[in-house]
């Protein structure tokens, strides 16, 4: 919820936009999910004699095992020797075996980037003539598959449960004191904490399979958990461990010693809770920000801090939300939260609001490096959506705003009517009645309990006094009963008075709609750290056209390379074919194609067709089939090109049953 922004805010808001887009339309590229940028051998390449190594450069330093880089001979067995070794800076390399035979070798990779994120890809090179090969990668995406949806639903609870804890401990502590001891707001900070702390405990288990194998059955690999606790990740999941357990001490003192004490003395204690409880919070946030997007790249030094602020901000709005929900529908009746409470919450979400736009900004600008990439990556459009939900959030939370104030004004300008004072003091002299003749009948059935155990002795006697005995029961029991249902009547007396009034029952169905779109905003935003970032994937674009570049240009070999990007408009639509023309001369050529995703990764499509057409001449088109060889590669050996000119190359790219494109582009041949 937020409040009304004056004219002079409004300004200053609209001013630091304008700056802040200014450095947005200026940023400069920053690495964070890691790309391949360069390779040797190169793919596609035919290489006269077998490399003693393979080496791979990447755009950033990256994680290796010993499963990281594999190379397969074209029957698909293995002939790398030992762990992949960091050659200089950010180029990995791996041993071959020696006296490798001519064919086509398959270089498959898989790492894990600073920022936590696996990623993978696979290559093809030739060793004297391209050859068939039986080697297979495999279609799954890096993090991929049921491992992959685990690990993502863990992340989705530990983002909850963090949020549930700070916030609902947040609101309590600063805006609804009282609430401390209230069951149903203990309850939900405790469940919140319960949360993070098995999500944590689940996301350390699933990072080893997650990061290599993918494997259901390596999760419980006790190897790979010893992998994963060296590494930057695992010592970010156990230190927020270790803070939960500082956490579980504030929740105690929170709902323990402090609920306990009076109001006076209360101060003290909170100023206490609230700085050792910002301090746990910072550092529980602080565990994501040391191991993810914000703790490499550009200005990690800011970003961190900035990315720990982002969290107290999310946890303060959507947390505290949630806690107000759970106060205005399952608080008791004696202890109602409220208008000054709720008063409170809406000043702390209107800065954390404030908080996350410009944090938020700040995130936007590290990762996507350009307004263009709003659009052309997967990335912006996820950030696009997040956006539309924050702006969503913030109009249903002006609504609530408003139905705060007239929360707030019904308060100060008087409390009950004419009628419900009368129903009150009508049904409170009831209550007071049958407390009365429940007192009486319980007096009245001690008096005759006593007096049968003076009665006369025998069957009769004893009979009789048990009569009267039970009788005496009966009656306190049945008192008993009243009573209980008098005060069951009382509660849900007071409930029904409280929910009648039209201002609490506005703010809870505005709440409530607030809490909806927040629990998809969070699933959005966990997607969202889990996504290649757009610059990243514009610098892979970038680097992948400028060794077009340079392989077109050179002239010593005579090759031809062209990139042209597709999209069918299917499922898995979008990607790069690269075309590969040796020697682009007249006469017979051999010819390589291609086909990549958009983050690199090569991949398998129904069919590839090429053409050859020479407009000039009005020749053509000159059909090629290339034979697949083996996953995202394509080839074609005797392509005759019969005279020199200016050809217009024509792949046929289909992806599905009715999904099909066809991209050109001009090249001088000959």
């Amino acid at each position: 919820m937020t409040r009304t922004i004056t004219p002079r805010l409004r300004t200053l808001v609209l001013l630091f936009l304008a700056v802040t887009g200014a450095l947005l339309a200026g940023a400069g590229p920053a690495s964070a999910h890691a790309a391949l940028t360069g390779s040797d051998p190169s793919q596609g390449v035919v290489v006269t004699k077998a490399p003693d190594q393979v080496s791979l450069t990447f755009s950033e330093n990256v994680s290796l095992n010993n499963n990281s880089i594999r190379v397969l001979d074209p029957k698909g067995k293995r002939v790398d020797l030992a762990k992949p070794d960091n050659l200089s800076g950010t180029t990995y390399g791996v041993q071959l075996k020696s006296g490798l035979g001519k064919g086509t070798y398959t270089v498959a990779w898989q790492v894990v980037s600073a920022d936590s994120h696996p990623v993978a890809g696979a290559f093809t090179f030739s060793v004297g003539a391209p050859s068939r090969t039986v080697a297979s990668v495999g279609d799954q995406e890096a993090g991929g598959g049921v491992v992959g949806w685990f690990y993502g639903f863990g992340r989705y609870m530990s983002y909850a449960g963090y949020i549930v804890l700070v916030g609902g401990a947040a609101f309590v502590l600063a805006c609804w004191q009282r609430g401390s001891g209230v069951r149903a707001m203990q309850r939900l900070v405790v469940g919140g904490w319960l949360t993070l702390t098995a999500a944590t405990l689940w996301l350390l288990l699933l990072r080893g399979s997650y990061t290599t194998s993918g494997s259901v059955g390596d999760i419980f690999d006790l190897n790979l958990l010893g992998q994963v606790l060296q590494t930057k990740t695992g010592a970010a999941l156990v230190s927020r461990l270790l803070l939960l357990a500082a956490a579980a001490l504030f929740i105690a003192v929170l709902f323990g010693a402090y609920d306990k004490r009076e109001d006076e003395e209360k101060r003290d204690l909170t100023f206490g809770l609230a700085i050792g409880g910002t301090v746990v919070a910072a550092g529980l946030a602080a565990s994501w920000a040391m191991a993810e997007h914000a703790s490499t790249g550009l200005q990690p030094g800011i970003a961190m801090p900035v990315d720990v602020i982002h969290l107290l901000a999310v946890a303060a709005w959507l947390g505290g939300l949630t806690a107000l929900l759970v106060a205005l529908y399952r608080a008791p009746a004696d202890t109602p939260v409220e208008s000054t409470a709720v008063q409170r919450f809406s000043r702390v979400a209107f800065g954390s609001v404030l908080a996350l736009v410009a944090t938020g900004i700040y995130q936007s600008w590290r990762q996507l490096g350009s307004w263009s990439a709003f659009t052309d990556t997967a990335y912006g459009e996820l950030l696009l959506v997040k956006i539309g939900l924050v702006a969503l959030l913030v109009g249903i939370a002006a609504i609530s705003r408003r139905w705060t104030g007239r929360l707030a004004d019904a308060a100060v300008t008087g409390t009950e009517t004419a009628e419900e004072a009368q129903e009150e003091a009508a049904e409170e002299a009831a209550q007071e009645k049958v407390a009365v003749k429940a007192s009486a009948a319980t007096k009245e059935a001690s008096v005759k309990a006593a007096k049968s155990g003076t009665g006369v002795s025998g069957v009769a006697g004893v009979s009789g006094g048990s009569d009267k005995a039970g009788a005496a029961a009966d009656g306190s029991e049945r008192a008993a009963q009243l009573a209980r249902q008098q005060s069951a009547m009382d509660t849900a007396r007071q409930k029904r008075l409280r929910d009648a009034d039209p201002h609490r029952f506005g703010l809870r169905r505005s709440v409530l709609a607030e809490a909806g779109v927040a629990v998809a905003l969070l699933a959005v935003t966990t997607v969202l750290t889990q996504t290649e970032p757009g610059r990243t994937e514009q610098d892979a674009k970038a680097a992948t056209a400028a060794a077009s570049s340079s392989s077109t240009s050179n002239s010593s070999s005579g090759a031809l390379t062209l990139d042209m990007s597709f999209d069918t408009g299917g499922k898995d639509g979008k990607g790069v074919v690269r075309v590969d023309l040796d020697p682009a001369a007249v006469g017979s050529n051999e010819m390589h194609v291609y086909v990549q995703r958009p983050n690199g990764r090569a991949f398998d499509i129904p069919e590839v067709k090429v053409a050859f057409t020479l407009d000039a001449k009005k020749l053509g088109p000159i059909p090629v089939n290339p034979d697949h060889v083996t996953t995202g590669h394509w080839a074609a050996n005797g392509v005759q090109i019969p005279i020199a000119g200016d050809w217009k190359v024509s792949v046929t790219v289909r992806t599905s049953d009715i999904d099909q494109v066809t991209v050109s582009k001009n090249a001088q041949i000959g």
